[in-house]
């Protein structure tokens, strides 16, 4: 009995560690915890930014609120199985495996994002280089010590509630933000440069014109000169003669700046209108404005007001 007892006490993950190995564990648990929770709720709560987000990182548009809910969800799970002593060895498997799933991501990526700012973790502010390799490897380093040195996790019934509880509460701010949403609604998909672009997240400005219109060149040598906000794209729809459109581009100067999309019935059965130039400013996939006045300072000023353009 007695070596049985000596036996426990050695037993990796018991009460019997030295004191540095429980309080590294403890520390490392609460500090990638709090990054892990950060994240994880701001993807839930923010779900649409985080979409936005997840495009700006090459995921499908498709998929991107998808995406950001799921890692919501992970992250959250996570983080919490790290707050609580009979769960810590998995929430250290799960946010140890997000981190390993982010670099390999990131590395399959690297040269397209090279330089741009990540958004893994919000508030914190890391472009994509060398230093995030080893940021995302002090975490991995962090999460593997809360791990190791935890005792050994059960009631494996008792972490599916909290996942549980998690999804719940994904749920119902997704519906809380998709309720505020005003505005008309948007195609969720449309044909953009020849392959399907999804409109639902972010911020999208579509104009639409007439490539042989004077009035509509003059508005588009303007949307040129525009400031435009970092996370705002920009798509022309040509209303006739499509074939011209790459003239029209050339001409106005928004060529490389402007996409052209190929879906005016769709996109005018959402947002009737007689006559180009007209556009309208899209959040999320709902109408934010609509603008028919292309004269003096019009529609710099409202674009101006609604933040699309600095």
């Amino acid at each position: 009995m007695g070596n049985s007892l000596a036996e426990a006490r050695l037993q990796p993950g018991q009460f019997a560690l030295p004191a540095w190995k429980s309080v590294l564990s403890l520390g490392s648990a609460v500090v990638v915890a709090l990054l892990f929770l950060l994240a994880g709720l701001w993807k839930l709560t923010e779900p649409y930014e985080a979409a936005t987000k997840m495009m700006q990182a090459k995921v499908p548009g498709q998929l991107s609120l998808f995406t950001a809910i799921f890692m919501g969800v992970a992250e959250t799970f996570g983080a919490v199985l790290l707050l609580v002593p009979r769960f810590r060895r998995w929430g250290a498997l799960v946010t140890g495996g997000l981190l390993i799933a982010f670099m390999i991501y990131i590395g399959y990526h690297y040269n397209a994002l090279r330089g741009e700012e990540c958004s893994c973790f919000p508030w914190i502010k890391r472009a994509v280089g060398p230093g995030f390799f080893i940021g995302d490897g002090l975490m991995l380093l962090l999460a593997a010590a809360a791990g190791w040195w935890a005792r050994k996790s059960e009631n494996l019934r008792g972490a599916l509630m909290v996942l549980g509880a998690i999804g719940v509460f994904a749920l119902a701010s997704f519906g809380m933000t998709y309720a505020r949403q005003t505005g008309a609604r948007a195609p969720d998909t449309i044909t953009v440069d020849g392959a399907p672009y999804s409109l639902a997240n972010g911020r999208v400005y579509v104009y639409f014109y007439d490539p042989e219109c004077s009035h509509c060149l003059d508005a588009g040598k303007k949307m040129n000169q525009y400031k435009w906000a970092p996370d705002v794209v920009i798509i022309g729809q040509p209303v006739v003669n499509p074939q011209f459109a790459k003239f029209f581009l050339e001409d106005s100067g928004l060529k490389g700046k402007m996409k052209t999309a190929s879906d005016l019935e769709k996109l005018k059965a959402a947002f009737p209108f007689t006559n180009g130039p007209f556009a309208v400013a899209l959040e999320h996939g709902r109408e934010k404005e609509s603008f028919r006045q292309f004269d003096g300072n019009e529609p710099e000023n409202e674009l101006r007001k609604i933040g699309f353009i600095q």
